[in-house]
């Protein structure tokens, strides 16, 4: 049979490191050839010896269906007449040394359920999306202006079957993006879904990187569930791992019986994780990674992608001792290979999806992550900001007694707030191998524990970036993340874990609704200390500011448990104040020091502003303040003396 629709452009490209859609070119495919029905099969393997296709069709002897290598390709291809969709089928690799392997398809759609390792003959098309509003309203959007608050998500520990088996796609479908849509939330982030041998990788060590897992259902049942998601208003983005995949036989590790997707030097092997880095430097893996994250924008409507271990390809001394890893070409430490690999990526995602999400997982200090490759950056649109996180998770574990010594920890992020634009992430990462749930993480007592959580999800709703937070976190889970089981939902049925998801759910619906938290995200003119130095309070107020000059929140935080009566703030407009949102009201679980009706200023100067307010300041609590009506002409009277009140 010829092999015409393997065209010399599509190699070259593919040789190049520039084929985008080399899935079209590579893999199984439903055909017909000659007026007969079957499938092709094209894998490039280009030291094997041999190649042959085996299956369900033919009793998994490839005797007879031996493949064709193309010339100076290294791709193998053969038409199967009589195979079909459903069929199961495999790669008999016979190596240089006259070793027999059988290989997974490396670009195959779906994948048998584990432990069974067969790739499975499918065919993508057919399935009619019903999301057109909802990327055409996309299509028109800024992401840096707008809200983005993301549920993080596990799909086979979410929620559970009354067998406690894990729920398909379409029975996902059903709860999780109307439960995500009026919890408040934008965006839902899945953990990997591409096929993956061990439930306890959670995905992130894959082997099929086409195939969406076979554990929930098939590829349609996927689109399915994308597809209610983007209907409820949700986006949905993955986690994706092109740096690195794990060594089961039948995957991509030795896959022509040498070292084909991976790096040759076993110094460039990922032993802290036991699993085998991609050789970024050989053009047909970059090909096959950046076609792979076009394929799961073109093919699932994906929205975005969340870069996992970004860092750990960036260096080359990433969790490496000394002399088990080799300085680049110009003797430093950087993987040049990675930072072009993910400024081509970049370039091509935005190419053929601007409004895509490409969301950097990077714990370090590299500069530019998210400005333009022109600018010598790495083009991603965001970044995880995991100082914040790990700042914010220490302080937040201290005994408010002692926090006042550690007032650092909550300013410190806006040292580099606006040197990228940053997703705040609360993730599956900070709840598990002992870190504890975040309830848990709390200090205090019962009560104190839900007022701190309630304090800090606050902070983090007015603190500038945009936010995520994993499954289980909106309700209080006591317990940390087990992939193996569902979320704790029957902690519902107690009080005050119903009261945080009815604040969560608040909290969430206030952040939707005010500009002021969302609109200037990029700069200071989006953010103002009124009060950042009050440490021995443990106090911090600030302004948010939206486009219009009225638009704008103050928050004022205490991260102790003493009420203040009376507190002073200082405020920027000689306006009524009313307060909009307060994390101690008791609908929350809190203990009910509001501050009801409208607040009229003072002409006090304090806090470095012309007016004041005095207000009650519950404890671990926050409060948010909104201007309202017109200037106010009872902010005349009033002064030092005559308030009682000493400036520092």
């Amino acid at each position: 049979m010829t092999m015409a629709w393997l065209t010399d452009y599509d190699k070259y490209l593919f040789h190049e490191g520039r084929n985008t859609r080399s899935y079209t070119m590579l893999g199984a495919h439903l055909a017909t050839a000659g007026g007969v029905a079957g499938a092709w099969f094209a894998v490039w393997a280009p030291r094997a010896r041999a190649v042959r296709v085996i299956g369900s069709f033919n009793n998994w002897d490839g005797s007879g269906h031996a493949m064709v290598k193309a010339r100076d390709c290294g791709v193998w291809a053969l038409f199967v007449s009589g195979a079909a969709a459903g069929d199961l089928y495999k790669y008999e690799i016979v190596t240089g040394s006259g070793e027999v392997l059988h290989k997974a398809d490396p670009y195959a759609f779906a994948a048998e359920v584990r432990p069974n390792t067969a790739s499975k003959l499918v065919s993508l098309e057919g399935y009619c999306w019903q999301d057109d509003a909802w990327r055409e309203a996309k299509a028109k959007k800024s992401p840096y202006n707008q809200p983005m608050n993301i549920y993080e998500v596990d799909l086979g520990s979410w929620k559970r079957g009354s067998d406690r088996q894990k729920l398909s796609y379409r029975e996902l479908a059903l709860e999780l993006p109307q439960y995500a849509a009026s919890m408040g939330y934008t965006h839902i982030e899945l953990l990997p879904v591409a096929e993956h041998p061990f439930d306890g990788s959670w995905g992130y060590q894959a082997t099929g990187y086409y195939a969406v897992t076979s554990r929930y259902g098939e590829p349609e049942d996927f689109m399915y569930f994308v597809d209610c998601c983007h209907q409820q208003g949700i986006g949905v983005i993955l986690d994706w791992v092109p740096g690195h995949f794990c060594k089961d036989a039948h995957g991509l590790a030795c896959f022509d019986g040498t070292t084909l997707y991976e790096y040759s030097d076993w110094r460039r092997e990922n032993r802290g994780w036991g699993t085998a880095n991609f050789d970024l430097s050989r053009p047909e893996v970059v090909s096959f990674l950046i076609s792979n994250a076009l394929f799961w924008l073109e093919v699932y409507h994906i929205d975005g992608l969340r870069i996992d271990a970004v860092a750990n390809m960036l260096y080359l001394n990433y969790g490496r001792d000394q002399g088990d890893w080799e300085p680049n070409c110009q003797g430093g430490t950087e993987n040049l290979e990675a930072v072009s690999f993910l400024q081509q990526l970049n370039e091509a995602v935005f190419a053929n999806y601007p409004a895509a999400l490409v969301i950097a997982e990077d714990s370090t200090a590299w500069p530019l992550v998210t400005q333009p490759t022109y600018l010598g950056g790495l083009g991603f649109n965001f970044k995880w900001n995991m100082g914040w996180m790990n700042d914010m998770l220490r302080y937040m574990a201290l005994d408010p007694l002692h926090r006042q010594h550690h007032h650092n920890l909550v300013t410190f992020s806006f040292m580099y707030a606006f040197s990228e634009n940053f997703v705040l992430p609360l993730s599956h990462d900070e709840v598990v191998h002992g870190k504890k749930s975040l309830l848990d993480k709390m200090p205090g007592d019962y009560w104190q524990k839900f007022a701190n959580l309630r304090a800090f999800y606050a902070y983090m709703i007015a603190h500038p970036g945009k936010k995520l937070l994993f499954m289980g976190g909106e309700f209080g889970q006591f317990i940390e993340w087990n992939y193996q089981d569902s979320l704790d939902w029957h902690l519902l049925d107690y009080e005050m874990h119903g009261k945080l998801l009815d604040y969560v759910k608040a909290l969430n619906h206030f952040y939707l609704e005010h500009p002021a938290l969302w609109q200037n995200e990029q700069d200071w003119q989006g953010f103002s200390w009124i009060d950042c130095h009050n440490s021995e309070q443990s106090i911090l107020v600030f302004k948010r500011q939206g486009k219009e000059a009225g638009e704008f929140i103050i928050a004022v935080l205490n991260f102790t448990p003493v009420v203040r009566q009376e507190f002073r703030l200082g405020v920027p407009a000689a306006r009524h104040y009313v307060e909009v949102f307060n994390s101690d009201r008791p609908v929350y679980g809190g203990s009910g020091q509001e501050n009801p009706g409208e607040l009229i200023p003072e002409t006090v100067t304090w806090h470095g502003q012309p007016n004041s307010l005095l207000i009650t300041l519950p404890p671990l609590a926050a409060v948010y303040l909104k201007p309202v009506g017109a200037s106010c002409p009872e902010a005349t009277g009033g002064d030092l003396e005559d308030t009682g009140v000493v400036a520092d």
